[in-house]
């Protein structure tokens, strides 16, 4: 019996991110980020939209990247090697944080040059509280990265909060924003750290930009 190009995506995803995950380090300026020839994927939005839970979910780790109720808990940009085939890296969240005005303007200066300049940037998850839909701060995101051309792709957060006809109106309605942005990958993907929705489909979306298995012998 042959399998859904579906369940296969899904199954090749879960494998994936079922392999080792290491924290490689912090990078507080350019200089430190790390030097790599994998496929990288970073994790953007606004402080407090859930970055650090997503990684937790979509890896199986509980404390895999710190999670906080307080904006501006991740000051620096954090890089996750994938069993060898995919770079994750968790940027700090841009908008509202408790921190000294000088030091966000440091982050955004460092995660804005740090966007423009990475060759191996494969998709950029812009994600989205979905209690609050695209606010002004996500569309400035959203214009830099046309501009960069670079591939980004919306990951609605914490829907489990949101009641499902609501959340299709959310869905259709931020589809229909991006069709405006020549850099905006067209698919909306909604999902729920806390109960685990539509991980299996970010994972499968995610698999498919990572290494294939056969150019790395040690995988």
């Amino acid at each position: 019996m042959s399998v859904e190009p579906n369940a296969q995506a899904e199954e090749a995803g879960r494998k994936l991110f079922a392999g080792a995950c290491t924290f490689l380090l912090g990078a507080a300026g350019l200089p430190q980020v790390p030097d790599s020839d994998l496929p990288e994927v970073a994790f953007a939005g606004r402080s407090n939209v859930g970055k650090s839970s997503l990684l937790n979910a979509l890896t199986g780790r509980k404390t895999l990247a710190r999670t906080s109720n307080t904006p501006g808990r991740t000051q620096q940009l954090n890089f996750f090697d994938l069993a060898g085939r995919l770079m994750l890296a968790d940027l700090p969240g841009y908008g509202f944080a408790k921190a000294p005005k000088a030091k966000v303007e440091a982050w955004t200066h460092l995660v804005d040059a740090y966007l423009k300049g990475r060759a191996q940037l494969r998709r950029v998850l812009l994600l989205v509280d979905a209690r609050h839909g695209l606010k002004d701060v996500d569309r400035k995101m959203m214009t830099m990265l046309d501009t960069a051309a670079v591939s980004y792709q919306v990951v609605l957060t914490k829907c489990d909060k949101v009641k499902p006809g609501p959340l299709s109106a959310l869905v259709e309605k931020t589809a229909q924003e991006l069709t405006k942005h020549t850099a905006a990958h067209p698919e909306v993907l909604p999902t729920s750290a806390a109960k685990g929705d539509g991980i299996a489909e970010l994972r499968a979306a995610l698999g498919a930009l990572a290494r294939k298995r056969d150019e790395n012998s040690d995988i």
